[in-house]
Formats: C-alpha cells, structure tokens, sequence
C-alpha cells in the first residue's frame, strides 16, 4: 500500500483511538489502586477553619479486586478444546505453549479493562506462536458489512533507536497478505518525517526489508471482546469508588484532626502563646485578665464525626459497588456452614458477568484454534469448547452426592466430580493399580491356605498307617 494512503488512514482512524485510549489508561490506573482521590487538588490553608488541616487519600481497590475474581473464575482453569481427534487435540495443547494459561488471564484483564482484548499470531523459525497485545496499541480496520470482517489492523507503539537514541512511534499494517512498518520521530508530525521502516530481515537477500509476507490468508490478529456492548467494567462502578474514597477519606482526616485539641484564650494575660504553653505545662495554670463586663477564660474547640450517618453510607456504597460491577462480596459474614446451591446463589452476578464474556471469547478462542489447525495441516470441523468455573464449593456435599451415585453413573464421572480427585484418569489408573495389588494378595494368601491344606492331609494319611 503507498505510503500516502497509509497515511490517510491513520489520519483517520488515529483520532478515535486516543478517546479508546485515554478511557483504557484510566481503566488500568484504578486496577492498580490509583484511584481519582489519589490526584485530586491539595487543598489550601483554611484561615476560617483551622481545624481542618488533615489531607489523607485513601483509595480502595475494588476495580482491581473484581477484575481479579473475574480472571480467577474463568480462567484458574483455561477452556480445554476439542476437534473430535485426539491427535490433533494433542497438537492444539502443545501449540497453545505452557503459557495459555497465563495469557488467558492476560486477556481477561485487558478486555476488562479496555473493552477489548487482541491476540496476534505468527510464524517464526519454532513454528507457530501466538501472544497478547497490549489493547492500547492496536487500531482495527472494520468493513461496513453487517457480519463485520477485520480488514487491517495498525500496531502502534514507541521504540528507542539504538543508534541516534531517539525515539520514534512505529507502525505495522497487518492485512491477509503482509505486513508494512511505518514510523515517525515520536516529536514530529506525519507530514514533517513519515517513512518506511525495514524491520524484518530477508533471508533470501540477508537485508532489512519494509514488509513481510505471511501465509496465513487472514489478518492475524484475533479480537476478544468484554461483553455484548463493549465496555469495560469500570463504567459502572467508577463513580461509586470515587464516592467510598472520599467519604471513607475524609473520615481518617477527622480522626487526625480531632486529636488536636485548640484553645480559645479571652482576656489572656501574656503577650505571646508561647509563655501560654509553658505556663500551662508548668503550673497548671494560666493567669487572664478582664474588664468589668467580660468574660475572660479558656476554652477549647474539637470536632463532632457524624460516624453513624458515614458508616452507612460507607455500607451502602460497598453493597451497590458489587451489585454494579457484578462482583463477588468477599465480608465474612456473608459465608459460614451454607449449602452448595446458596454459594452458587452468591456467585450469580459473577456467573452473569462471565457469561457474557465466555459468548465472546469463545469465538476468538474458535478462530485462533482453526488457525493453529490451518498452520498443521489439521482437519478442523466443529470444535467442543469445556469451560470450568473456580470458585468456593461445599466439598462435604459434593462429596456425599458422589457417595450416592455409586452405581447409577460411571465411576470415571463420579471421579470427576469428587472434590478431593484433580485428574479423573489418573485416578482410575490409581484405582486398577491397588485392585490389582489387591487380588494379587488375596491370591498369595489363598495358594498358602491351600497347601497348608494338603500338607496336612498328607501328615494324617501318613499317621494313620503308622
């Protein structure tokens, strides 16, 4: 593509994704508890009221904390795919690296921060290999076809020359075919120093090149979206957090600020407040003086913390923060001796929450494993998708309904489902190995009570002709 059309295009699209950005860097600025409160203006010296002078901001992770349980539900244990061949199953669990895993959470929390999360594959000399992008650095190029097709994609972001130092903003177009890198001095405009940048080394030539050629007949980059309505879960809940810090902050300066306790002198004696000080310390006593008709004397000024009318609102906000951002409200009071059904019950918003996530992510999880498929040469069709949720359970409950399938299902599915059992085949392979030990024991021990048997018959024949 000419260079003055790639260049139009950012142009184009570059406008839009700063808005994308900027709510992104505020998403993960509060993932990391680095709330609003934390920025807000120091406030000056209150002449009028000096017994304000505390200037505490606390800021509580709740974004993070519900990101978190999100992750952790979906994605402790990653989607397990099937294509109807072992074999090939095999292969897609080899390609998906010891990292899957981790890579899943990574998208998890990208999309939930950014609405979206990307994964990019590609072909190196170790085969095929796949990562998470950061969302920031990725600007889509839609069709305005109703089954909307990725057309392009822009990866954009900064890098240092080694050489001269300075630092420049890259750009690669992916399209089905290839890849182009652009870039630009960080400091100037697109019309001022916009080039080609050979990035990609041509084994053929041993040269830097300009573009690079993959084979994979579609862009590979693969959109994971949070939800149905892509937003990102801090839409919902931002304003609450906000409220909590500064209700729950300006508390704590209340308990700073009442420990001073100030004096109201009238008809004071001395000249300076020092000698007040030292006299009161030292004698226990002040000397004030007065005219006739006032009303000389001390007294002091404290603050009165309305903890009632705080403490509730605290609560109030706590319980809408969760109920907004679909969490799962860790209070200890919540939990105890409960029923499995009453825990699922306590993880329906959660469930809610990553049910609309699984919708999306399954069909990017679809893409990239007909990708990994087209890469080996695989027969790929339908493809079964087996999500598992992690989260508190009755382990005592579950344990005895186990108990009482015996009979009615298979042993592998009760196995299963047993909470104290991880790997169900691993665990039959246990099972046959001690029945097999078993029987070899009470065979052992049979032969010996048989023997025993004949000897003795022996002996009696033997005695009794004797």
């Amino acid at each position: 593509m000419e260079i003055e059309v790639i260049k139009k295009l950012i142009k184009n699209y570059e406008t839009g994704h700063a808005s994308f950005i900027n709510n992104a860097m505020i998403a993960e600025r509060y993932y990391h508890n680095k709330t609003d409160v934390l920025f807000q203006k120091k406030k000056e010296d209150n002449e009028e009221n000096p017994l304000r002078n505390a200037d505490n901001r606390i800021p509580r992770n709740f974004h993070g904390l519900i990101v978190n349980q999100k992750a952790s539900y979906a994605f402790t244990a990653p989607p397990i795919f099937d294509v109807g061949n072992t074999s090939a199953n095999n292969t897609i669990t080899e390609c998906l690296g010891d990292e899957y895993s981790k890579n899943c959470m990574e998208l998890c929390i990208n999309a939930a921060n950014s609405t979206i999360g990307w994964v990019h594959y590609w072909e190196s000399d170790n085969g095929f290999e796949w990562a998470v992008v950061d969302s920031k650095q990725i600007i889509p190029v839609w069709s305005k076809s109703l089954k909307k097709k990725l057309n392009g994609v822009f990866r954009v972001y900064d890098e240092i020359d080694e050489i001269t130092g300075d630092n420049y903003t890259i750009y690669e177009y992916w399209t089905e075919t290839e890849c182009q890198a652009f870039r630009r001095k960080t400091s100037d405009t697109f019309d001022e120093n916009f080039s080609v940048y050979n990035m990609f080394y041509d084994p053929g030539n041993d040269e830097m090149i300009s573009s690079y050629t993959h084979s994979f007949e579609r862009v590979p980059f693969i959109p994971f979206n949070n939800n149905n309505i892509g937003t990102n879960d801090l839409d919902n809940i931002k304003l609450l957090i906000d409220v909590y810090d500064k209700v729950y902050s300006g508390f704590i300066n209340d308990l700073d600020d009442i420990q001073e306790l100030i004096f109201v002198l009238s008809g004071y004696g001395g000249t300076e407040l020092n000698g007040f000080l030292q006299d009161l310390k030292k004698y226990k006593t002040i000397k004030v003086d007065g005219d006739e008709g006032s009303n000389p004397g001390v007294s002091t000024l404290s603050i009165e913390i309305p903890i009632e009318a705080r403490k509730t609102v605290l609560d109030v906000t706590r319980k809408a923060i969760f109920e907004q951002g679909q969490g799962f409200d860790p209070q200890p009071e919540s939990f105890g001796n409960q029923s499995g059904e009453a825990l699922k019950f306590m993880y329906s918003l959660l469930e809610m929450k990553v049910g609309l996530m699984q919708t999306e992510f399954m069909l990017g999880f679809a893409e990239l494993v007909r990708a990994i498929c087209k890469y080996k040469g695989l027969e790929c069709k339908t493809i079964i998708q087996t999500w598992t949720r992690t989260c508190i359970k009755n382990d005592t409950e579950q344990a005895q309904i186990c108990k009482d399938s015996v009979g009615i299902v298979s042993k592998r599915t009760i196995l299963k489902n047993h909470p104290l059992v991880e790997d169900a085949d691993a665990e039959l392979k246990y099972l046959e190995k001690e029945e097999a030990e078993n029987q070899a024991k009470a065979d052992m021990y049979g032969n010996s009570f048989n023997d025993g048997g004949d000897d003795d018959g022996k002996e009696k024949k033997e005695d009794t002709k004797v």
